[in-house]
C-alpha cells in the first residue's frame, strides 16, 4: 500500500512558493522600471515640446492697417523688426501691424484728413498667441502723427485665450451691478384686516383665520422674492486674469490701437463721427485714458451711443467685449500693467 509523503509534500509546497515570489518580486521591479522610463520619455518630450510643437496659428486680420515698415524711418525700422522680448519661448513675433498711417507734407485735410487710415487690407504676420511675448505697437493720436512704439508687456497682452474665465467674470459682473431691489408682501405686511372671517365650526365651510392669505384674492404672496444682493464671490486672481485675455484677445483680433494721448482739438462730434467712419469693420469703440477724461472729448462722444469713454480704472471685461475696438492711450496702458502687475491683497 503506497503511503502519503507528507515531508515530501511540504518541501515541494515551499520550494513552489519561493519560486512564486521571486517571480513576483522580479514582475513589480519590471513594473516600476518601466514606469520610471515613461515618465523620463514624458519628461524628455516636454522639454522638446517647448521648442519645437507646432500649436495652433492665429492669422489676425489688422485694423484697416498699413505696412509697419511704411510708418517707421531710419534706425527704428530695424529696431522694430529685431525687437521682439519673449518670456514663455521662441520669439515668433517681430512686430503687430495696425491702423495707422502717418501724415506726410501733402496729406493736410485738417484734424481728421481723409486717409487717416488706409482703405488696404493687410495680413499681420501669423503668430502664436498666448506664449506671454511682449509686443511692439505703433503709437499714434487722433491727428494720426507718429510717436514711435510701445512694447506691450507679454504677460497681460498675449496670454492664453479661456473662454470658461471669461463667462465667469461676465457672470460676476452682471450679477454684482444687479439692483435686487424687488419685493412682494407677506401676510403681515399686506393691506387688511386680521379678523377671523368666520367661525371656526358649524358653517360647513373650510377653516381660515385671515382673508389676506395667500389663497385670497388681494392676498399675500407666499415665498416671494425680497431685497437681497445676487453678488457672488470671485477670486480676485480669477478677475485679474479675465481682464488680462480680454486684452489679449483684442490684441490678437488686431483691434487694439494704442494712442499717445486721447487729446481732441474740439468738442465737435462729428470729428469723432469721421474718425469712426474711416475705421473698417467698426461698430462699437471704447475709449480708455490714464486719468480723468477730457472734457472736449466727453462732449464729442456723449451724444454717440457707439462710442464710450472709460479711464483706466473703470477698464473691464464686459465693456470690453460689448465694443469690438479698443484705443488705449499709452497712459492707460502704463497704469493697466503696473495694476496687473500690482500683488493681490489678501
Amino acid at each position: 500500500m503506497q503511503t502519503f509523503d507528507l515531508n515530501g509534500f511540504i518541501s515541494l509546497y515551499d520550494s513552489s512558493l519561493k519560486l512564486w515570489t521571486l517571480i513576483l518580486v522580479i514582475l513589480g521591479y519590471w513594473i516600476m522600471a518601466l514606469s520610471i522610463s515613461r515618465r523620463i520619455v514624458r519628461s524628455f518630450g516636454s522639454l522638446s515640446a517647448l521648442g519645437f510643437r507646432e500649436y495652433p496659428t492665429v492669422a489676425g486680420r489688422s485694423f484697416q492697417a498699413s505696412d509697419l515698415s511704411d510708418q517707421i524711418a531710419g534706425d527704428n525700422l530695424l529696431h522694430a523688426e529685431c525687437f521682439s522680448v519673449s518670456k514663455g519661448g521662441p520669439s515668433f513675433l517681430g512686430f503687430r501691424r495696425f491702423s495707422t498711417t502717418i501724415l506726410t507734407p501733402d496729406s493736410n485735410g485738417g484734424a481728421f484728413p481723409s486717409d487717416l487710415l488706409s482703405s488696404k487690407t493687410v495680413l499681420t504676420p501669423e503668430r502664436t498667441i498666448g506664449l506671454y511675448e511682449d509686443l511692439v505697437v505703433p503709437v499714434t493720436n487722433f491727428h494720426n502723427e507718429d510717436h514711435g512704439l510701445m512694447v506691450l508687456a507679454g504677460d497681460v497682452f498675449d496670454v492664453p485665450i479661456r473662454k470658461d474665465i471669461i463667462h465667469r467674470v461676465v457672470r460676476w459682473q452682471l450679477a454684482k451691478r444687479q439692483q435686487g431691489t424687488h419685493s412682494t408682501k407677506t401676510i403681515s405686511e399686506v393691506s387688511g384686516t386680521g379678523r377671523k372671517p368666520w367661525q371656526q365650526k358649524g358653517l360647513g365651510r373650510a377653516r381660515h383665520g385671515s382673508l389676506r392669505g395667500p389663497q385670497f384674492r388681494g392676498g399675500a404672496t407666499m415665498h416671494g422674492p425680497k431685497p437681497r444682493s445676487h453678488a457672488f464671490k470671485l477670486n480676485k486672481k480669477v478677475r485679474r486674469l479675465g481682464l488680462k485675455i480680454a486684452l489679449s484677445a483684442r490684441a490678437a483680433e488686431g483691434k487694439l490701437l494704442v494712442f499717445e494721448d486721447l487729446e481732441v482739438p474740439t468738442h465737435k462730434t462729428k470729428n469723432i463721427v469721421n474718425y469712426v467712419n474711416q475705421m473698417e469693420n467698426t461698430k462699437k469703440l471704447l475709449l480708455v485714458d490714464g486719468g480723468p477724461i477730457n472734457e472736449k472729448l466727453k462732449l464729442a462722444t456723449q451724444n454717440l451711443h457707439y462710442v464710450n469713454v472709460l479711464p483706466s480704472i473703470g477698464l473691464n471685461v464686459y465693456s470690453i467685449l460689448q465694443h469690438d475696438t479698443l484705443v488705449m492711450s499709452r497712459d492707460a496702458v502704463n497704469r493697466i500693467v503696473e495694476r496687473m502687475h500690482t500683488p493681490i491683497n489678501r
